[in-house]
């Protein structure tokens, strides 16, 4: 019974994610159609580990492209937690260029001030620093939050 009630819990959470990147996708071309975004839009996905871009935005950022929005990654670690951070950066790079970003258009930082280590809390006001510098320097035009009703 426990193993059912888990399972209805993850559909439930994955029914919930999928509805809020379709409503995010439908308003950004409702959106598009109306003349208010366009070609010119500048968009910066923000990640905390290589991976995250295709585990939790793949479909976000494919509907982006798809619209022909020009989209920024930044990412704040190298996720070099098991010294694969070499790696994990190639690998970063390859996906975003499947996901239709440029390598370009992707900032991975690795350094100690952001380690990929569960057990160390990044400043915040040195995070924000760096998100503003990077919203600065590509012009990103574009902001959007999650919709109230969520």
């Amino acid at each position: 019974m426990e193993v059912v009630g888990v399972l209805g819990l993850i559909v439930v959470v994955l029914a919930s994610g999928f509805f809020w990147v379709w409503d995010f996708l439908e308003r950004m071309k409702s959106q598009e159609q109306a003349g208010l975004l366009g070609s010119e839009s500048r968009t910066l996905l923000v990640i905390a580990h290589p991976d995250d871009e295709a585990m939790f935005f793949a479909p976000t950022v494919l509907g982006l492209t798809r619209l022909r929005h020009r989209v920024f990654l930044l990412c704040f670690s190298a996720g070099n937690y098991y010294n694969q951070g070499e790696i994990r950066k190639k690998e970063l790079l390859q996906s975003c260029d499947v996901l239709g970003v440029p390598p370009s258009s992707v900032m991975i930082i690795d350094n100690r001030d952001f380690p990929d280590d569960p057990g160390v809390q990044w400043d915040t006001e040195q995070v924000a620093s760096v998100l503003l510098q990077h919203i600065e320097v590509n012009g990103i035009n574009l902001k959007e939050r999650a919709s109230p009703r969520l």
